[in-house]
């Protein structure tokens, strides 16, 4: 994809951090954007934010697969279309594994990858039809490139979304449909205050009438990271790393990662595995 005016940007998550700086840039762009987000006042704050372009919203849980198939079916029906689908809806419990709990692991997984595999699966077909006019981008994390202390749950949704985003570049290069793995490093988002959305069902609680919109956490800006992201899907770059500072940490991951590997390998298994894995 070369340009994106005229193009349907879906975005998860995105009426706050790093899902409406993808949409400011893509509105700026010329794109039409529509925000889909749980938090239905948040999705109004972030309308009145973008002064450029058409936008929409959408209130709707990731999680909820029937929910996520009406709003396709509405934006479709209001916008003929969607090329661009970003699943960028994320959350966190921190913590030791000491610390956590069966409720915070089926709540991160259900939003952090049940809803990366629920936007693919939802939008797939119609991504499909467009071909070389439709790209996906997955937000992940550096957190899905190295794992760190107390995030044990969240390391592991991104780490998924890594595999999950490099499977979907193989599977949809015959189809010419780009996809890019987002993994960014700290932004000023309200990542940090996620258990405002957490439901009760899974240990949430629900905040009180009135309660102002979180502040973000210290970091870049998401309308920086928004443009980086852009610019990759422009240039069809599958890794989107927007931190450098993360550079060598992740290099000396990977320097261990092949060090630990034994041998020169059996030249069949080899050839094998090449044709399973499409080259970087």
């Amino acid at each position: 994809m070369t340009d994106v005016r005229g193009k349907v940007a879906f975005i998860t998550g995105g009426a706050s951090g790093i899902g409406l700086g993808i949409a400011r840039a893509l509105s700026a762009a010329g794109a039409t954007v529509v925000l889909a987000d749980v938090e239905a006042a948040a999705l109004e704050r972030a309308r009145h934010s973008i002064t450029t372009g058409s936008v929409m919203t959408v209130a709707v849980d990731v999680t909820d697969r029937d929910a996520l198939a009406a709003a396709r079916d509405r934006v479709l029906d209001a916008l003929g279309a969607v090329h661009l689908l970003f699943n960028n809806a994320g959350v966190n419990v921190p913590g030791s594994f000491t610390d956590i709990d069966y409720a915070d692991w089926d709540w991160v997984l259900g939003v952090n990858l049940g809803g990366v595999v629920n936007g693919v699966m939802t939008f797939l077909p119609e991504l499909i039809r467009h071909g070389a006019a439709a790209h996906v981008v997955n937000t992940a994390s550096v957190g899905g490139l190295v794992g760190m202390y107390g995030l044990g749950i969240y390391n592991t949704s991104k780490f998924a979304v890594v595999g999950l985003s490099e499977s979907l570049r193989a599977d949809m290069h015959a189809h010419g449909v780009g996809v890019s793995v987002l993994c960014p490093g700290v932004v000023a988002t309200a990542l940090g205050s996620s258990e405002r959305n957490r439901p009760a069902a899974l240990g949430g609680r629900p905040a009180a009438a009135g309660t102002p919109a979180p502040a973000a956490m210290p970091g870049s800006s998401p309308d920086d990271v928004g443009r980086q992201v852009l610019d990759a899907v422009l240039g069809n770059r599958f890794f989107i790393c927007t931190h450098a500072e993360f550079r060598d940490i992740v290099a000396a991951r990977n320097e261990a990662l092949t060090a630990a590997f034994d041998g020169g390998g059996d030249p069949v298994q080899v050839d094998a595995m090449r044709r399973l894995v499409l080259p970087f």
